[in-house]
């Protein structure tokens, strides 16, 4: 039971990071209709803003932690409305194929940009939280996993909020729902792109320094794989529909872990795809998705 409480732990841990990336991935297409396959790199930067400043701040802190976390949200929400306003935007009238290749393009120009700035080798990342263990009737957790889980639920909370409860919110609604009836009604589509793009943005750099918590190793090649995980578990929620994403990825990472912790932990990431496969099976838009039929 203990080893099963374990690795519950460690799969939650993980699926909030993955939420976190994921829930950009869904806000973007929700709006657009289009994966912004960019997503996953500016989690990498997050984790390099973080690091850049986490090494200016006394080590082992939790408002250290913060302020190293908000200065990545800050950053990457700045790179995702700049990318949107100079390289999407110009493009949004056209085909969507243009878009989705940009995007591939936009992909790979921060990785390699990455490489050129950051460096190509691997850096330790710094301990911006307090490292202890906790030790509760056999259970082992560490304090950044604490601060991961609890972090990622604040945010998505927060991001449910925002999304429901407010104007803006109202606003991103509208404008995924029917765009040209949005602008009928006086909703500045552009603004409404441009903080939907930011706002996911900020939520990819929060997961790139939780991420970077708990593998301490950190390169501008660190977003493809958890990148390709949090797109994976986007589409298994529902892709478009933000607790479909929250969902999808939770149970991505349970079943990474678990397959993880078992002799069959080599083929963890394709029994994680074969679980994808197997839903869209029976749920093709996917848990929370709703199939709606298309004009063409």
């Amino acid at each position: 039971m203990s080893e099963f409480l374990q690795q519950l732990i460690n799969g939650l841990s993980l699926g909030a990071i993955y939420a976190l990336i994921a829930l950009g991935y869904t806000m973007v297409y929700g709006v657009l209709r289009f994966i912004n396959f960019a997503h996953s790199d500016v989690f990498m930067v997050g984790a390099f803003i973080g690091y850049y400043v986490g090494r200016h701040l006394p080590e082992g802190t939790v408002w250290g932690g913060l302020i190293a976390m908000a200065a990545a949200m800050a950053g990457c929400a700045v790179l995702g409305i700049g990318i949107e306003r100079l390289v999407y935007r110009p493009l949004r009238s056209g085909p969507t194929l243009n878009v989705l290749i940009t995007a591939i393009g936009m992909s790979l120009f921060l990785e390699y940009s990455g490489q050129l700035v950051f460096g190509a080798t691997p850096r330790a990342f710094p301990s911006i939280f307090p490292a202890k263990l906790i030790e509760v009737h056999g259970l082992i957790v560490s304090m950044n996993q604490v601060i991961v889980i609890v972090v990622a639920a604040v945010l998505m909370v927060a991001l449910e909020f925002a999304v429901f409860k407010t104007k803006i919110g109202t606003a991103m609604r509208a404008v995924a729902l029917n765009p040209k009836a949005a602008q009928l009604v006086g909703i500045n589509i552009d603004v409404v792109i441009s903080f939907t793009f930011g706002l996911g943005s900020a939520l990819a750099g929060a997961g790139g320094v939780l991420y970077a918590l708990n593998y301490p190793s950190i390169d501008p090649l660190m977003g493809l794989v958890p990148g390709l995980k949090a797109f994976v578990a986007a589409v298994l929620g529902g892709v478009g529909n933000i607790p479909g994403a929250a969902l999808g990825a939770l149970i991505l990472g349970m079943v990474e872990t678990f397959v993880d912790g078992s002799r069959w932990s080599t083929y963890k990431d394709a029994i994680a795809f074969a679980t994808l496969i197997g839903i869209l099976l029976f749920r093709p838009a996917g848990l929370l998705g709703r199939f709606t039929a298309e004009k063409v």
